[in-house]
């Protein structure tokens, strides 16, 4: 599967971004998806995951509340809606799907793979 994050850009604090991720390849509705983050400096961080469907999911405690994860199997697409942003969101963001020998629930990059091209979201104070 190959992925691509679109959807950056930059927005005030407490404004809102919404982030797609195209896959290609191989039957999309199989995986679990991931996005994560990687602001400058820094080491890229896990941010939320998707199941075969929007009831399964799972998120880092900084975006719970703030974030949602989606998914649209029929045109092989997984969203990132993010409200109430602040300074701290800003980085690069990634999509990527789980191993299969992932255990469900995991947040480690290790995984994950088929990492796309991320896309940069900024949030100005």
């Amino acid at each position: 599967v190959q992925l691509q994050a679109s959807g950056g850009g930059l927005v005030q604090a407490g404004g809102s971004l919404r982030l797609s991720c195209a896959a290609s390849g191989r039957p999309f509705s199989r995986y679990v998806m991931g996005w994560f983050r990687q602001a400058p400096g820094k080491e890229r961080e896990f941010v939320a995951a998707i199941g075969w469907s929007d009831d399964i999911t799972y998120y880092a405690d900084s975006v719970k509340g703030r974030f949602t994860i989606s998914r649209d199997n029929a045109k092989n697409m997984v969203y990132l809606q993010m409200n109430s942003l602040k300074p701290e969101d800003t980085a690069v963001y990634f999509c990527a799907l789980k191993r299969g020998i992932a255990g469900w629930g995991t947040r480690e990059t290790t995984d994950f793979g088929s990492w796309g091209q991320g896309t940069q979201v900024t949030v100005s104070s």
